[in-house]
């Protein structure tokens, strides 16, 4: 399971910041896409990476360094695979603000390094079909939601919390069930989290796509929260993926 937190970006401007007063709309326009676009290509290249890596790790003698070959036991660097990510994660929610965007940037690709470390050993539970299926039936999901978010006109702000507490309230069923072991259990939690990460790719990326307004004009900020909107959009995608995975992935 990736580690998932729900990043808020900090840039050091205000919220209420009017960068934009007096810009004509289509220039506004202009550079919203443009952000977006960046974020988007932050989040698609971070997607590879964890993909290029897992497949690297899973498919040569690599695989050997996160699990015994003897025992089929987890060596220590699955656990730092893990367990880092959370720690990036947690460095850039709360430390973003006083670094440059070039150290963000860096520790996100560090960290879609490590969650493609630790994916690699879904092939050792799962088959590589249904992990593909699942990943493209991810990434069409993805972009619709993600469409739906950006176009909208409708405030979704009032999502947020509900879908923060679901999330929350997610992993603490699935921890119960660690010790129920209920198959049933098992596939509401997938089902339930799937729906809770596909509500949360509309909810951020139109909390993104307001952000923009206010950094815009600010380039230092600006590229910093399309890193963390990029983190978001991310951490949203490869639950999704997980979550769906675990609902309908044939087991080895």
């Amino acid at each position: 399971m990736a580690n998932w937190q729900d990043p808020r970006t900090t840039t050091g401007f205000d919220a209420a910041a009017t960068a934009t007063v007096g810009v004509p709309r289509a220039t506004r326009d202009a550079g919203l896409r443009s952000y977006m676009l960046s974020v988007y290509n932050y989040m698609a290249s971070g997607v590879l990476l964890t993909g290029i890596v897992s497949m690297l790790f899973a498919k040569t003698s690599l695989i050997n360094l996160i699990v015994n070959p003897a025992t089929g036991q987890q060596t220590p660097l699955f656990w730092v695979a893990l367990f880092a990510p959370l720690g990036i994660v947690l460095a850039l929610s709360f430390g973003v603000a006083k670094m440059k965007a070039s150290t963000a940037q860096a520790l996100f690709w560090v960290y879609a390094a490590l969650v493609g470390v630790q994916f690699s050993s879904l092939f050792l539970v799962y088959t590589g079909g249904s992990i593909a299926q699942a990943f493209f039936a991810t990434a069409a999901s993805f972009l619709a939601l993600s469409l739906y978010g950006y176009t909208t006109k409708k405030d979704l702000s009032g999502m947020g919390t509900f879908l923060i507490m679901g999330v929350v309230g997610l992993f603490v069923a699935m921890i119960i069930n660690m010790f129920m072991k209920s198959p049933v259990f098992d596939l509401a939690i997938s089902a339930i989290g799937v729906l809770l990460f596909a509500g949360l790719t509309v909810y951020d990326t139109q909390r993104i796509k307001s952000l923009y307004f206010a950094v815009a004009g600010h380039g230092e900020a600006m590229a910093k929260t399309a890193v963390m909107g990029a983190l978001q959009l991310y951490l949203d995608f490869i639950n999704m993926f997980l979550f769906l995975l675990r609902f309908m992935g044939d087991r080895r």
